[in-house]
């Protein structure tokens, strides 16, 4: 087994992956390059594909010893016209078009909308939305079976284009059939963060939680304005958000996803849930080996904006330069975490505790290390629920969490400045602080001499019992004759 040193990045890669970066070769690359994490979308691609990849992520674990994650991500309900006579219909500004639920193949007049539930959330001067936003059409007249339509924004419209309804909640299920064999298939290989596309309400993400039986940790992709006015209600009941800035941007006016984002991620840390930010970070990478500098200031800006993760889409799954894309991420992030006002920036959002024994320990935590000048923080964990709530608080110290449950310790790959590590349990007070400077030193995140943080939970292995805070000074000899496993 080949033992790589931490990250030394607080903030996390995701990485997709695709046809570019399906061989274990280039999973391999990737993951050398600096993801933490790999996207397997679940939209493209059959389960045999996504198997195989799988298995090369947890091949990796093998090689380094280190838990990798992994995000199974749904492809949710797409809406979709039918088909059209000669494949492609002209559509005139001005002009009249009609949707509905003849399955003849359509023209310029009309076309197929095989969706019941449109008809019944749309009212006249509500907006459709076709190809992602290519085309506008104003809605006049609907009946259980007919929306009468003018276009306001024209242009060539083809067989199966999707539809966007960004003025009302359609009273759709955020899971479909798909989307269930989806769910099932991910279980079954063991992916450990399940992502819901076009989640819209509270009950959509109780559907999946259901489905779901406790297995992993349920991601909400926010990327219909519904989820935006609802954000707090959603927070409260996943796991984690994902800021998909693609359909969002669609739904919206380009200038009102900024303010969106920062909004999104500065909820999400108030209520130390993990968020990502997604879709077109280095959109140019696709077929560029660099980016625009508008790119990397896009994704400065989310990690400045202390973002836990960073995602790639299709620079990595489907792009030219799928490794190159990864080593810039990696390169724009450690320059920000650089600067030296880096973490006065992200402490510009305030991360209030809840009035619990772990968040106070957690929030007391930040400011000890400052104060002794603590290089590592171990956090000894069950769930994860600990570290979640240090890494909220953004402490300066990198976070060793410990634990001996291989499921948990895939699941904080996607936490900002945590390094899990798989190991044995503990049994008393002592054998924890041997351990906490032992396991610091081994994954080089102190040295002699130094002083560590540690936190846990009294009695050992009782979940959310977080209830002690330790300095300890690490000693030179703490690594003679040991084998932690």
């Amino acid at each position: 087994m080949k033992k790589i040193p931490p990250r030394s990045r607080k903030v996390r890669i995701l990485a997709t992956l695709g046809p570019s970066s399906s061989s274990p070769e280039m999973i391999r690359k990737l993951y050398l390059a600096g993801a933490d994490a790999f996207r397997i979308n679940m939209s493209h691609g059959a389960h045999e594909d996504h198997a195989t990849n799988i298995a090369s992520i947890r091949a990796l674990e093998k090689e380094f010893g280190r838990p990798t994650t992994i995000l199974a991500d749904l492809q949710g309900p797409k809406l979709r016209v039918g088909t059209f006579a000669n494949g492609v219909a002209m559509l005139k500004v001005g002009d009249p078009f009609v949707l509905d639920r003849d399955e003849t193949p359509g023209d310029a007049t009309r076309v197929n909308l095989p969706h019941p539930e449109i008809y019944a959330a749309l009212l006249p001067g509500t907006r459709l939305l076709l190809d992602d936003g290519k085309l506008v059409l104003r809605v006049q007249v609907v009946t259980d079976d007919r929306i009468e339509t003018l276009v306001e924004v024209g242009g060539a419209l083809s067989n199966r284009k999707g539809v966007n309804v960004p003025d009302v909640v359609v009273p759709m299920a955020a899971m479909t059939d798909k989307d269930r064999r989806d769910l099932s298939f991910a279980i079954k290989e063991g992916a450990d963060w399940i992502a819901l596309s076009f989640v819209q309400r509270p009950e959509d993400l109780a559907e999946a939680r259901k489905l779901m039986g406790g297995y992993g940790a349920l991601m909400a992709k926010i990327e219909k304005p519904a989820a935006v006015q609802r954000l707090d209600e959603l927070l409260e009941l996943c796991d984690a958000v994902m800021v998909a800035r693609g359909d969002l941007g669609v739904e919206l006016p380009p200038y009102a996803v900024p303010p969106l984002q920062k909004q999104i991620v500065e909820s999400a840390r108030r209520m130390g849930k993990p968020v990502v930010v997604a879709t077109q970070m280095l959109e140019s990478m696709i077929k560029a080996p660099t980016p625009t500098r508008a790119e990397v200031s896009d994704v400065a800006t989310a990690v400045y904006d202390g973002a836990d993760a960073i995602m790639l889409s299709a620079e990595t799954a489907a792009g030219d330069w799928p490794e190159e894309a990864v080593a810039m991420m990696d390169n724009i992030a450690q320059s920000v975490e650089a600067d030296p006002r880096y973490l006065d920036r992200l402490h510009f959002t305030e991360t209030k505790p809840d009035p619990t024994t772990a968040d106070a320990l957690a929030e007391a935590c930040a400011g000890v290390v400052n104060t002794v000048g603590a290089t590592a923080i171990v956090c000894f964990t069950s769930s994860g629920s600990t570290v979640r709530r240090v890494s909220r608080e953004r402490p300066s110290a990198p976070i060793l969490a410990l634990t001996p449950r291989q499921d948990t310790a895939r699941k904080m790959g996607l936490l900002w400045g945590v390094h899990a590590v798989r190991t044995k349990d503990i049994g008393s007070f002592e054998e924890m602080i041997g351990k906490a400077r032992r396991m610091a030193l081994r994954h080089g995140l102190t040295d002699a001499g130094r002083k560590i943080i540690v936190l846990a939970g009294v009695p050992f292995g009782t979940p959310g019992s977080t209830n002690v805070i330790h300095v300890s000074t690490v000693r030179g000899d703490e690594l003679k004759d040991r084998d932690e496993g």
